[in-house]
């Protein structure tokens, strides 16, 4: 797309916005799974599938068939590791031969450490039921250095949404079981990049975008419950996130001195729908069998879009992708549970379209939990989960000006090597 000269900067902020939004963290891309702490105890393997609060995220028809009042809360820290590393990055300047991009080649843990909350509350009048779930479904901060060899792609970048779910199920007969409700979420985001200036001698520009907004989803789901069988199906539909915010440039140089300048921008982008089967079989009268497949709509992230005076638009070609987890729950007595669980994930990111803001790939998860009630109202809920990810290149060739006289490649050849990521969580679910 050829971009107007007032517009020369506009690809590296959306660029930057869009691979922003993606970086690793533990589930797929840029969602983040720990949305329940029993869950998390056997790798996620049977939430659309199990009753109660801690299954609202997943399914609402979970808490159909309730008498009374339940609620949960949690909280789970998240410690990424891993280090994208340099194997050759290029840069190319007007009118000079490539030459290397320079900077430190090893930038060791950019993801930062998060401490992700959620709560859930329900009340069941027998047939029906209405509940309210708050979470934080996509969220991360990655901090590279100033003079990592990533810079000009990657800076710093921080995404909080904020997942408000109302609501409600119903019985249409003792063994199924339906529910609907809305995702209303927030979105706020900050980012930023390093830019060239022409000659290699100066030093580098900045650009940071910073925008937030609120937007509407919604989700459907229905249960098949007998004695031994439990079948779960439920749909999290896409949410397009509509951002308002500045884009703010400086540290420009010589002809791209004028460039300098703060803009308001209006981006929209689209997060994943979700398909989610699962099922619970009770083998024994201790031993309950999970398994949960999940399809991620990522291909609706296909771009980021920049409205007036913008109106630009970003590629990001992501692809649709899969989950699978199988887990046990064990009863070793009527008030302790103990749990396990594996869980595998495919990357919806790309080989050839990978960035360091999206150190991204497939990956294993091994979880255990377990669950104490200490009383008739009251269950302490606790989980540990490791994460490894497969070593994967970061190989998005970008350019700073694209479609001017000014367009600088960066030609981008660098690899995801030894990361992971420790989860441990802790919730309390009480009954009232």
């Amino acid at each position: 797309m050829k971009m107007s000269k007032g517009r020369v900067l506009v690809g590296t902020a959306a660029g930057a916005l869009a691979i922003g939004m993606a970086a690793n963290a533990n589930a797929q891309a840029f969602y983040l799974q720990e949305q329940s702490v029993r869950g998390q105890g056997r790798a996620f393997s049977g939430e659309a599938a199990d009753t109660g609060v801690d299954s609202l995220w997943w399914n609402p028809a979970s808490i159909s068939g309730m008498e009374g009042s339940e609620a949960a809360v949690r909280a789970s820290a998240i410690i990424p590791r891993g280090k994208v590393v340099d194997n050759g990055t290029v840069i190319v300047r007007p009118g000079q031969a490539p030459r290397s991009v320079g900077g430190d080649p090893v930038a060791r843990n950019p993801i930062n450490k998060g401490l992700l909350p959620s709560f859930a509350v329900a009340h069941g009048f027998g047939r029906l039921a209405v509940g309210l779930s708050v979470t934080a479904p996509y969220a991360f901060t990655t901090n590279y250095d100033s003079d990592s060899w990533a810079r000009y792609t990657a800076d710093k970048t921080k995404l909080r949404t904020f997942d408000i779910q109302p609501s409600v199920a119903f019985a249409v007969t003792p063994e199924l079981h339906i529910g609907g409700a809305l995702n209303i979420e927030h979105a706020d985001a900050s980012l930023s990049n390093a830019l060239p200036n022409l000659s290699p001698l100066l030093a580098d520009g900045h650009q940071e975008l910073k925008g937030d907004g609120w937007d509407l989803g919604w989700s459907v789901g229905a249960q098949y419950r007998t004695e031994a069988v439990t079948l779960g199906l439920a749909y999290k539909s896409s949410v397009k996130h509509k951002l308002k915010g500045t884009v703010t440039t400086e540290g420009l140089l010589g002809p791209l001195a004028a460039q300098n300048r703060e803009v308001d921008a209006i981006a929209t982008f689209n997060t994943p729908w979700m398909a989610i089967g699962s099922m619970r079989v009770k083998a024994t009268p201790q031993l309950t069998l999970n398994g949960q497949v999940v399809r991620y709509g990522w291909e609706k992230f296909d771009a980021i879009r920049l409205g007036a005076p913008l109106n630009t638009a970003i590629p990001e070609n992501y692809k649709n992708s899969w989950s699978y987890a199988g887990g046990v729950d064990y009863d070793v007595d009527p008030q302790w549970t103990v749990r396990a669980g594996v869980q595998y994930g495919n990357t919806p990111t790309r080989d050839g379209e990978r960035d360091a803001r999206v150190p991204d790939s497939n990956r294993w998860n091994f979880s255990a939990g377990t669950s104490y009630a200490m009383s008739e109202s009251i269950t302490v809920d606790g989980a540990f989960s490791y994460i490894t990810f497969k070593d994967a290149p970061i190989d998005r060739t970008t350019a700073a000006y694209a479609g001017t006289a000014a367009q600088t490649p960066i030609l981008v050849d660098g690899e995801l090597q030894d990361a992971s990521a420790l989860v441990f969580s802790l919730g309390a679910r009480v009954a009232f």
